[in-house]
């Protein structure tokens, strides 16, 4: 529950300090400007506030781990959600009416998870979790996006060590393999969804977990 906090307060102030410039700067998601990202995170935000309103009475069927699957190739941008993402950023017109609507629902957001209880099982795409596993989700999530965000602003802050360290060690579960421990957490998660090539160097540390990145996760 802190892990996700402490994640989704950063990202949140990360969008709130951005200049009306940067939105028209490409992200780190491939295809999108900084606006999409943060249409994708309106959107992210009503995910959480949804799901937290949604309580199930089975038990949980997923966790944070088994949550997300891992695609063979990368999203093309053909997917209609995708689309509708490009086309909704572009209605907003001003930058500052995307900044007001993601600080909007986003704040909504954690307030909702900060009152959750930690057990309490919740559902969402036909699946069950606790409260917990759901919002661990979310780190891995909001600190990927967090990177993606500030991926050309290289004076943009990153995003908090302990999301940073969390999302490494949901994402080195989902790979069944630790990273090596020379890789900070931040060169993990760039490296191992495939945000950010290896270098020579890295790769020769991966070894044979090298040939199964990245890992394209969703």
């Amino acid at each position: 529950m802190d892990h996700f906090s402490l994640s989704w307060t950063a990202l949140r102030a990360a969008v709130a300090e951005l200049a009306d410039e940067d939105f028209a700067r490409p992200s780190g998601c491939a295809g999108w400007l900084v606006r999409d990202l943060v249409c994708h995170l309106v959107i992210d935000a009503q995910d959480v506030l949804i799901t937290l309103a949604t309580p199930a009475e089975t038990e949980p069927t997923r966790d944070a781990v088994t949550y997300w699957e891992v695609a063979d190739t990368p999203p093309t941008g053909d997917d209609p959600l995708d689309a509708l993402t490009v086309r909704l950023a572009a209605a907003y017109g001003e930058p500052w009416l995307l900044k007001f609507h993601f600080d909007d629902v986003g704040s909504a957001a954690g307030r909702a998870a900060g009152l959750a209880a930690p057990g309490l099982r919740v559902s969402t795409r036909d699946e069950v979790y606790t409260v917990t596993d759901y919002l661990s989700v979310y780190v891995l999530e909001s600190t990927l996006h967090h990177l993606d965000l500030i991926a050309h602003l290289p004076d943009a802050a990153d995003p908090p060590a302990e999301g940073l360290a969390r999302a490494r060690e949901l994402l080195s579960a989902i790979a069944g393999t630790e990273f090596p421990a020379s890789f900070s957490d931040k060169d993990a998660l760039l490296v191992g969804t495939g945000r950010r090539r290896p270098t020579e160097a890295e790769t020769a540390e991966l070894g044979e977990f090298a040939g199964r990145l990245p890992l394209i996760i969703g």
